[in-house]
């Protein structure tokens, strides 16, 4: 990774050590770990668990993008895109540092709307991701990852230019329902709706590919 990203994740480590340390005297010895789509607790694990959810969560996702470059095959590495590699890596472990800003909030006041919030973070991380999908290139780690992408770099440029316009669509429609008060099933099913219409195109053009003789 590039030194700059590498801090900058760093520094969201350090940032959520710190706050869980500060914090620590006034977590309760149970506390809540999971909600569901109402808001409404229905997980509940010990007080060192938010070492794992905070963390440990974003360490093991930093270590797998500093390992990516190394166990990408030759051909299909990582570091032919390394700007959009950077940024995606840095974006997963800042989305992972919002989550868990949100779980901390939440335990401490009880007055957070966790799923709404959940549900922004994530159409939020749509609208940026999908700003940077079009510049990944062929690789077995990252993007739309389909027998028919992954057999034909064609198709994959094709799917990738395609499902950007997609993320960025379902992430603004997600930030759209969830401004207007729809229940959180819909702001879902908006977000996720892209990843079937992307599958289902790389197939399609693929075939198309193949019926004209240019695979």
């Amino acid at each position: 990774m590039r030194k700059l990203n590498l801090i900058i994740c760093l520094l969201l480590v350090a940032a959520v050590c710190g706050a869980t340390l500060y914090y620590w005297p006034q977590l309760p010895a149970r506390i809540p770990v999971h909600w569901n789509f109402a808001g409404e607790v229905d997980g509940y694990g010990s007080r060192e668990t938010m070492l794992w959810m905070g963390p440990g969560v974003m360490i093991i996702a930093l270590a797998i993008g500093i390992a990516m470059p190394w166990l990408s095959p030759r051909g299909f590495d990582v570091g032919r895109f390394e700007p959009a590699f950077n940024y995606i890596i840095t974006l997963v472990v800042g989305l992972f540092a919002y989550i868990y800003a949100i779980q901390l909030a939440a335990i401490l006041t009880g007055e957070m709307s966790v799923a709404h919030m959940m549900l922004a973070g994530l159409c939020v991380m749509m609208v940026l991701l999908g700003n940077q999908l079009a510049k990944v290139k062929r690789n077995f780690f990252i993007g739309v990852r389909t027998p028919w992408t992954l057999a034909n770099e064609r198709v994959w440029y094709a799917t990738h230019r395609l499902s950007a316009k997609l993320m960025v669509a379902s992430g603004l429609a997600g930030l759209l329902a969830l401004w207007s008060g729809a229940p959180s099933w819909l702001v879902l099913a908006l977000t996720s709706a892209w990843a079937l219409v992307a599958v289902l195109y790389s197939l399609g053009y693929y075939k198309k590919l193949e019926r004209a003789g240019q695979l």
